[in-house]
């Protein structure tokens, strides 16, 4: 019948002792005319977790402002910032101070999204407007856009360069 180390469980043969340090300890306790532990348990060790190995770092897929120049950014934030502040106006405005600037074209580009966005909700708003449920949800909808238009604005004063959210999911003017 084969035996187990009472300490690790490892198999043991008839009469071997086991190379753990416990047992190591007891076989010494037992060449001294101690009488073992009959009692012991050997003690629960929790098992060592490490992190995933396929963790990776958190990427924003829609965060640009790695792809620019600093000197561009801080150059062409206020450019960047009429596009937010002053709708259509700040879009022409933009494009013909800073046509060289792509930092300035991003944001261009995202406020002529948000432009087209609130345009095509109003105008679907004002024609069903004898209907009760349009005109509020188009409200809301404007409402929203409104808020996503204010958040840009701010980011662009912290100098980052994100697509807005919600519109950044529509595939036109990348």
């Amino acid at each position: 019948m084969a035996k187990f180390c009472p300490y690790c469980g490892k198999p043991l043969a008839d009469g071997e002792i086991c190379t753990c340090p416990q047992a190591q300890a007891e076989a010494a306790q037992n060449t001294q005319g101690q009488q073992p532990n009959q009692n012991f348990q050997p003690q629960y060790q929790p098992p060592q977790y490490q992190p995933p190995y396929n963790a990776v770092p958190v990427y924003d897929p829609y965060d640009h402002t790695a792809e620019f120049d600093p000197k561009d950014i801080s150059d062409n934030k206020v450019f960047a910032m009429l596009v937010y502040l002053m709708g259509t106006i700040g879009i022409i405005i933009a494009l013909l101070a800073s046509r060289e600037s792509r930092y300035a074209m991003f944001h261009v580009r995202q406020g002529l999204k948000l432009t087209v966005v609130s345009t095509l909700l109003s105008i679907i708003t004002l024609l069903l407007f004898w209907t009760i449920i349009v005109p509020i949800v188009g409200g809301i909808a404007l409402l929203v856009v409104a808020v996503i238009n204010i958040i840009c604005f701010f980011q662009v004063c912290s100098g980052k360069a994100r697509e807005p959210y919600i519109i950044c999911k529509l595939g036109f003017l990348r």
